[in-house]
């Protein structure tokens, strides 16, 4: 089994307002989260959050623990979140195995020590993407399926943002120490996400974008309200949004993302709006 994984290092608001688009997509973007039966893993020095893919086809993949994190196993002073976006698979976790379908997560606490990951077909795999942040207590491990997350509808056709927010891995549905993760569909004929945007700074956040049909893509914004940025991303590709930053997108056809989250607050309501007329 192969493992890969990459380091970004935080960068303030003045460094990236200087970035070109090349240097803006080497701190921000992730590509190549799904190789066959490879583990790619992206640490990021915001909040020490980890964000990453793995789509077992041949044979099981392991989760292995990487050099930054200094530990006996992956999880030891960790949690993890995983929402299967591919085929039906299934998770090992220190011996109980936990069927994930598409679409649906798993909750993993701190302390789990092996685990593993298998795909039921091999011509349709599955596509787990995984998120981590540091946790100081240990939670139960914990399936969420769709029926089971809190769902919010948002937006109209006619400001092209018409969506539904799913609330899997997030307060009210299942204990956490400080990651939070959800998934947001956007209906036919909408393209907008997140819109208004809104800054916390007292977290940062991931989002991956799929769902995006072939020969189409979405343009995610970033940056501070007044001085912003934007990166063109493909299907199955991620992002990092600092703290200070705003995260929207808008399509070229409508997509599905998952956004993930860690930091000092579990608040899903606490953040700062963005008025859509002051953005620069």
């Amino acid at each position: 089994m192969g493992i890969e994984y990459d380091v970004r290092y935080a960068v303030s608001p003045a460094e990236t307002k200087a970035m070109d688009t090349q240097a803006l997509r080497q701190n921000f973007l992730i590509e190549n989260l799904f190789q066959a039966d490879k583990l790619h893993l992206t640490y990021s020095h915001y909040d020490r959050y980890i964000a990453g893919g793995v789509m077992p086809v041949n044979q099981a993949v392991a989760l292995e623990t990487i050099d930054p994190l200094k530990s006996e196993y992956f999880l030891e002073r960790r949690e993890m979140g995983i929402i299967n976006i591919g085929g039906a698979g299934t998770v090992e976790a220190d011996g109980t195995t936990y069927e994930l379908q598409h679409k649906e997560a798993l909750y993993l606490g701190k302390g789990v020590k092996n685990v593993t990951f298998l795909s039921q077909e091999t011509d349709r795999p599955a596509k787990f993407y995984l998120n981590s942040a540091p946790a100081h207590q240990a939670f139960p491990t914990k399936k969420v399926s769709r029926r089971e997350a809190e769902v919010v509808k948002l937006g109209t056709m006619e400001t092209a943002n018409k969506r539904t927010i799913n609330k899997l891995l997030i307060a009210g549905v299942i204990q956490t120490c400080q990651l939070q993760m959800g998934m947001t569909e956007l209906e036919s004929g909408s393209v907008w996400n997140t819109m208004p945007a809104h800054t916390h700074d007292r977290r940062m956040e991931v989002y991956v974008y799929f769902d995006i049909p072939e020969g189409q893509s979405v343009c995610h914004f970033m940056g501070q309200p007044q001085e912003t940025r934007h990166i063109w991303m493909q299907n199955d590709q991620a992002v990092i949004s600092p703290p200070w930053s705003i995260h929207s997108g808008a399509g070229t056809s409508n997509y599905t993302f998952i956004w993930g989250m860690a930091g000092e607050n579990l608040d899903y309501g606490d953040m700062d709006a963005c008025l859509i007329t002051d953005l620069r």
